[in-house]
């Protein structure tokens, strides 16, 4: 069981578990957090029952719910086996538990990698199912003499360097935002309320599905004024307050394509920019360039981190950049510890296929911030800009 066209993206994910494997000495790993079932199987779950294995001698096995059957087929693994709640049916549909028992008596294992968590997780739906340690439960009584070993940070490594495939389809999740920031600035005008400013946003996301994009959506906030001095709080949050001539107006987007996301962030200005505002942008964007600049593999995210906030620190901004340069994207959206962390402290290194945000900011308590954040790709030679638009202080002026 293959998706069309996936076959090459398939065999370079697929190697690069069983190299984990091998490293990790596991004969499999069994996943069911939605990201980790797409980094397994090219098959992001809707409610969250699905389940993936891969063996590092055997197949790719993937374990949908019945209705989620057709979703399932369109990725690459070996096999598919449906799962229904309660006792199995008269059709051969059965439980996780009786599944992952089939499977553990057909290809066996005597070292079992399974999460462990905790994890950040995007949203698959409205209401997902997260197994938490019944997962691990389940797996115990389907392998009762195997060893079973907390997978998560072998899972984190495989999800932090992506596969050509992979960065396609962000690609494609990036052209969704690119579309909704479009949107957002042609509406944007004095007097709009941060909600009906986010909503334009947003309203270009889900209408991306087509018939090579199952599902598009994601997320948007706009944060005005003062409000704006405080996004770099752990979520962002759109309020009814209007946004005004003379502000900065920030708002952040997360789109998804197929369970692939973006994280980006463009900073208005309501109007010609004044003294301060103009210095503000031009510390974030010099500290872009630099951490641009900067990017390749082998470089560290703590040096990258480093030099960022150099150049804010220079423009006498240093105390206002609070949070780090960026961290990894891809597989979810808003994950601080997702790999690599450009972060002071990080031990990551750059590597070709690693994606991540870089987000450059300024927040000033009782007037505004500024932030700009961008998705990049690493490359063999450098940075990849995924998301170019709206990258100039002119582009970023409403008036």
């Amino acid at each position: 069981m293959r998706g069309a066209g996936s076959e090459s993206g398939a065999a370079a994910r697929l190697a690069r578990i069983r190299v984990a494997l091998d490293s990790a000495d596991l004969a499999a790993v069994v996943c069911s957090l939605p990201a980790n079932v797409l980094l397994l199987s090219g098959y992001w779950p809707v409610v969250g029952t699905a389940c993936a294995i891969v063996w590092r001698e055997g197949p790719a096995l993937v374990l949908p719910p019945p209705d989620e059957r057709d979703a399932a087929s369109r990725g690459w693994a070996d096999d598919l086996r449906v799962i229904v709640e309660g006792t199995g049916d008269a059709a051969g549909s059965r439980t996780l538990g009786d599944q992952l028992a089939q499977a553990a008596r057909q290809w066996g294992g005597a070292r079992i990698g399974v999460e462990r968590g905790p994890a950040f997780e995007p949203a698959s739906y409205v209401a997902m199912c997260v197994y938490g340690t019944s997962l691990w439960d389940a797996v115990r009584t389907a392998w009762p003499t195997a060893d079973l070993v907390a997978a998560d940070d072998m899972l984190a490594s495989l999800r932090a360097v992506k596969t050509r495939a992979d960065v396609a389809r962000i690609d494609v999740a990036c052209r969704v935002a690119e579309r909704g920031f479009a949107a957002g600035r042609r509406a944007l005008r004095p007097g709009l309320r941060e909600t009906a400013v986010a909503a334009r946003v947003r309203a270009q996301f889900s209408i991306a599905a087509t018939k090579a994009v199952d599902r598009a959506d994601g997320f948007a906030f706009c944060m005005s004024g003062v409000n704006s001095a405080q996004a770099y709080r752990a979520y962002a949050r759109s309020t009814a307050k209007r946004v005004a001539l003379g502000e900065l107006v920030l708002v952040h987007a997360n789109s998804y394509v197929d369970g692939y996301w973006t994280d980006v962030t463009r900073t208005y200005c309501l109007g010609t920019p004044n003294h301060r505002q103009r210095a503000m942008y031009d510390a974030v964007f010099e500290a872009r360039r630099v951490a641009l600049d900067l990017i390749r593999p082998g470089v560290s995210g703590q040096a990258v981190d480093s030099a960022a906030r150099d150049v804010l620190t220079a423009h006498g901004f240093g105390p206002a950049f609070k949070h780090s340069t960026g961290h990894g994207v891809g597989f979810g959206a808003i994950d601080h510890n997702a790999r690599p962390r450009l972060a002071s402290g990080s031990n990551d290194i750059l590597e070709p296929g690693m994606v991540c945000n870089v987000e450059p900011a300024i927040y000033l308590d009782g007037y505004g911030g500024l932030r700009h954040c961008d998705m990049v790709a690493v490359t063999d030679t450098g940075a990849r800009v995924l998301t170019p638009f709206q990258a100039s202080i002119k582009e970023l002026t409403v008036t």
